[in-house]
């Protein structure tokens, strides 16, 4: 046997090893580190996407309260203006009275007319904020009814919806149909279910036609009309019109006072709940609006403006609907503009 000593494993180290990090203290720290507080926001804008100048100014027209001092010189201005006609118009009919009685009394029997005339106006006026009273109610009642699983307020608030739409013939069928079934019904939700399914789900349908409309004549105006303040004073005219068609389909019926504080109760509304903000289903819309502003800025901006009337109309639907969302959808913005648009090159009723 030879006296060779064996030789073992050859180890091959191929990576050279790492040295060990040295800790710097703190005094050694060096002083061109990151300051959190000069990264970008993470919601910046995109500046490539297209502004809805139109509906931002709309919002700010409406939105805006005017001052307590705005208020009391046009509350003082209003009277004197007032007092002032009537001062005028009192005297030219007593000299009418003494000159040619037959055209005094004449002037008196207008006077008379346009004064009942006042009346009426103001008289519905204070009917419409009464019919917005009673829906505010049934609001309030059935969202205490959901929170505190209470038959009994449920029973009341399903009683206000009845009465509510007494005198809409096109919802008897649906009233007979709540009537006859309400006594099924074992809990709050299931009850008030029942309500919204029957009574609601049709004007629901209105309502989303009624917004589609706004917002394709929003888009429109603002992609058509090149003079800036015309668009603007459509874009509010289409608005104003659409919240007063929300009163009326759902059971008020906003006078033009009653309209615009009406108007300023959405846009307190749509501030209030955060509606403002870019969602998923508006954000979609504003990147669709910014494809479209690489072909044009007007139609860019229209699309935008379009999807802000959209929010507009849902915030109004919450508004002057008597019952909240329980088991129908509610609407999105991308739905609405997408059907609003397909009705400028065709017919957007569906089978």
């Amino acid at each position: 046997m030879s006296d060779t000593p064996r030789r073992g494993p050859v180890l091959i180290e191929l990576d050279a090893p790492v040295p060990e990090a040295r800790t710097a203290p703190a005094s050694e720290a060096r002083d061109d580190t990151l300051n959190p507080a000069d990264a970008p926001p993470i919601d910046a804008a995109d500046p490539l996407l297209p502004r809805p100048r139109t509906m931002e100014m709309v919002t700010r027209l409406v939105g805006r309260p005017p001052s307590r001092l705005t208020r009391f010189f046009i509350n003082s201005g209003v009277a004197l203006f007032t007092f002032l006609l009537s001062i005028a118009a009192l005297n030219f009919i007593n000299d009418l009275l003494t000159r040619y009685p037959v055209l005094g009394w004449i002037g008196v029997a207008l006077f008379a007319l346009f004064t009942l005339a006042a009346l009426g106006m103001a008289w519905r006026e204070y009917r419409a904020w009464a019919r917005f009273a009673r829906i505010d109610a049934i609001q309030r009642q059935a969202g205490a009814a959901l929170a505190d699983d209470s038959m009994d307020k449920a029973r009341a608030v399903a009683d206000g919806l009845l009465a509510l739409y007494r005198d809409r013939p096109e919802l008897e069928w649906n009233r007979k149909r709540l009537g006859d079934n309400r006594g099924d019904a074992f809990d709050a939700r299931t009850l008030l279910t029942m309500a919204e399914t029957e009574l609601l789900a049709g004007l629901d349908q209105d309502a989303r036609r009624e917004i589609e409309a706004a917002a394709r004549t929003v888009a429109t105006a603002t992609a058509l009309i090149p003079l800036a303040l015309a668009d603007v004073a459509a874009a509010l005219a289409a608005n104003l019109r659409m919240i007063r068609r929300m009163a009326e389909i759902y059971g008020g019926r906003a006078g033009a006072v009653g309209g615009w504080r009406l108007a300023r109760t959405v846009i307190t509304h749509l501030v209030a709940t955060g509606a403002v903000a870019a969602g998923d289903d508006l954000i979609e819309t504003v990147a669709g609006g910014g494809i479209l502003s690489k072909v044009s800025r007007r139609f860019g901006e229209g699309v935008v403006n379009g999807a802000l009337t959209a929010r507009v109309g849902i915030a109004a639907m919450e508004v002057c609907r008597p019952l909240p969302f329980i088991a129908q959808p509610r609407p999105k913005v991308g739905n609405l503009v997408t059907r609003g648009l397909r009705g400028l090159f065709g017919s957007d009723e569906r089978g």
